[in-house]
């Protein structure tokens, strides 16, 4: 037995080239903006190594004034590994620890990113600061608002 359809259905048919719009989980949303975060923040480290003097300085065992010592190792990877966990946990963590733990490390995130930019002494590399701190910020800003607004179940 068919569904009836509106007469408007039938006057307008969905055209070939409409295109379908899926509606996303929240988890594959955040998922993704860590991963590209992550990309980000990589790329950002990497590119920073053609600075000139840049790796004069790793050399010296010095980065942005820290000693390169297993303090800053750890620290770094921690750095590095929290946002690459957090690719895994947004899809596999329940929702309301989920949304939670997306909220926090978003939220500690922010300074972070911001704080990479702190003791450049040359402008000469503002435009590529204030772009990436730009697009992690935003990145984060993105992962606080899928997050905040995570759909509630109807009753």
């Amino acid at each position: 037995m068919r569904t009836p359809q509106s007469h408007t259905a039938l006057e307008n048919p969905p055209s070939q080239s409409t295109l379908e719009d899926l509606r996303l989980p929240v988890q594959a949303k955040l998922a993704a903006a860590w991963t590209s975060f992550m990309f980000l923040y990589i790329y950002v480290d990497y590119l920073a190594l053609y600075k000139p003097g840049f790796l004069d300085e790793i050399l010296a065992g010095i980065v942005h004034e820290f000693d390169t010592g297993p303090t800053f190792v750890a620290l770094a990877l921690t750095l590095m590994a929290i946002p690459i966990l957090m690719i895994l946990l947004s899809v596999t963590l329940p929702a309301r620890v989920n949304r939670t733990i997306n909220l926090v490390v978003a939220t500690l995130y922010i300074p972070v990113s911001i704080y990479n930019v702190a003791g450049e002494e040359s402008w000469s590399y503002s435009y590529f600061y204030g772009f990436s701190i730009g697009l992690e910020v935003l990145l984060l800003a993105f992962i606080l608002r899928s997050a905040w607004t995570w759909p509630r179940r109807t009753a």
